[in-house]
């Protein structure tokens, strides 16, 4: 469902809660995961933070669209990877290459931040729109999933870099 609908933002409520579930939960698409018991507001409040990222990517006017085409939605080149972030389409050479939502936004925020690293709970807030609570395992699954998507090697990236001791960073000095 996800290849055929693949802007629907979806989140995974369970009373599954060991970190190995959360990953896996991440890994098949989901793009929050919330255990049980949790708080209404919570929940409201990460849908709304979806929901926001859904209304920020869609054009609502003739203006809106006009800065789709704005220098700030120019495709992005990554060494032989282009991301198209106003048609949120991504190859590699001449392939596409298939982003869950979330994996689209991170791939996105690090290439407009290119050379700067962040930390995990930096991204939480930044890509994922949630403070750190605890669980900042959710944007290595990502990483990991990204990195096998578009890197040449993903045992050894090129493009999505560890920065040891604080996060990640995108990188394009070597990305040709």
């Amino acid at each position: 469902r996800r290849a055929r609908l693949p802007r629907v933002y979806i989140v995974m409520l369970t009373a599954r809660a060991s970190e190995t579930d959360r990953v896996v939960g991440l890994e098949v698409g989901a793009d929050d995961y919330l255990t049980k018991p949790f708080g209404l507001s919570e929940l409201v409040a990460r849908v709304r933070a979806g929901l926001r990222r859904m209304r920020l990517d869609a054009p609502s006017s003739a203006a809106s669209a006009a800065s789709a085409a704005s220098a700030a939605e120019m495709p992005l080149m990554l060494g032989d990877v282009t991301v198209d972030v106003a048609r949120r389409e991504v190859r590699k050479g001449d392939a596409a290459v298939h982003l869950t939502v979330r994996e689209f936004d991170l791939l996105v925020f690090l290439a407009r931040h290119a050379e700067r690293p962040f930390t995990r709970a930096q991204l939480l807030e930044q890509v994922w729109q949630i403070r750190f609570e605890g669980y900042d395992r959710t944007v290595d699954s990502h990483v990991q999933r990204l990195r096998a998507k578009i890197e040449t090697d993903p045992a050894a990236p090129r493009l999505i870099r560890t920065v040891w001791g604080i996060g990640y960073k995108l990188t394009t000095d070597d990305a040709s």
